[in-house]
């Protein structure tokens, strides 16, 4: 029973140095968001601030165009996040359900480009954005981006275990395959849709390297590319200032995730098992 007991143990522990070694680090950038300069540099090192030192932020507002940025990202993200569930659905949809040939061989190209670098393909997107004149420009930021294969395999083994019935029925009544997969196969599928739209959030939210690249106007400038305008104060040892400003971007996509953590769980498992 001991032994048992033991074993038990392990997952909770196991659970819990997991949740420190990742934790850890944000509840540190939350709190030293909060210190002034002179704690932030005072040792021993303290977790907790004297007192709420919410100057950083207003420098991150006075300095940057925080709100701007956050419009951008927000743009930005739901436009493309958007666009690559509706493209991965219909994608999905069509080698599923609709009778057209060569269905496997194109399902392996979808899958080969999972295997291809995006560093490889920065060159060329970023030649063809040039010659359309798309720097500086939301569709240039989003454009390049769109395909998903992750999504579009995410759905596709979904839709294999989805009831054939449901479908036939709604066909038989007259339903199209547009009708037929708004109304029928993305209210079975929610739980999918979810997981691949966080991840397309996220995703969007997060990149640096893409918007950094096809964007040098602060017009057009997401939060994460928004923040290297923050190196020009003080040499970069304004790190109170920097810490607050990444709270800003961090804590928005981190709310979304909590929320829909368990609908992206829920989605990865669903057809794990269909072939």
């Amino acid at each position: 029973m001991s032994t048992l007991r033991r074993l038990s143990v392990v997952p909770w522990l196991s659970m819990v140095v997991a949740t420190l070694v990742l934790g850890a680090p944000l509840v540190w950038m939350v709190l030293a968001s909060l210190k002034s300069p002179q704690e932030l540099y005072s040792l021993p090192l303290r977790w907790l601030p004297a007192s709420a030192y919410v100057q950083n932020y207003a420098d991150v507002v006075a300095t940057i165009p925080i709100g701007r940025f956050m419009l951008n990202s927000i743009v930005v993200t739901v436009v493309g996040a958007g666009l690559k569930v509706a493209l991965g659905l219909t994608c999905a949809y069509a080698l599923v359900f609709v009778d057209v040939p060569f269905k496997k061989v194109a399902f392996g190209l979808v899958i080969a480009t999972l295997m291809i670098p995006p560093q490889i393909t920065i060159i060329p997107n970023y030649t063809l954005v040039a010659s359309l004149g798309w720097l500086n420009t939301y569709q240039g930021i989003i454009v390049p981006g769109l395909a998903s294969a992750f999504g579009t395999f995410l759905f596709r083994q979904h839709f294999l275990g989805l009831p054939t019935s449901v479908l036939e029925a709604a066909e038989l009544d007259g339903a199209g395959h547009w009708r037929r997969l708004w109304r029928f196969v993305v209210p079975m599928s929610l739980p999918t849709v979810a997981a691949v739209a966080l991840v397309s959030v996220v995703t969007e939210w997060n990149d640096y390297l893409w918007p950094f690249l096809v964007v040098d106007n602060a017009s057009h400038m997401t939060l994460p590319v928004g923040l290297t305008l923050l190196q020009n104060i003080d040499g970069m040892t304004s790190w109170g200032v920097l810490l607050a400003a990444t709270v800003i971007v961090t804590l928005p996509i981190l709310a979304v995730f909590l929320v829909l953590q368990r609908r992206l769980v829920a989605g990865l498992t669903a057809g794990a098992v269909t072939g």
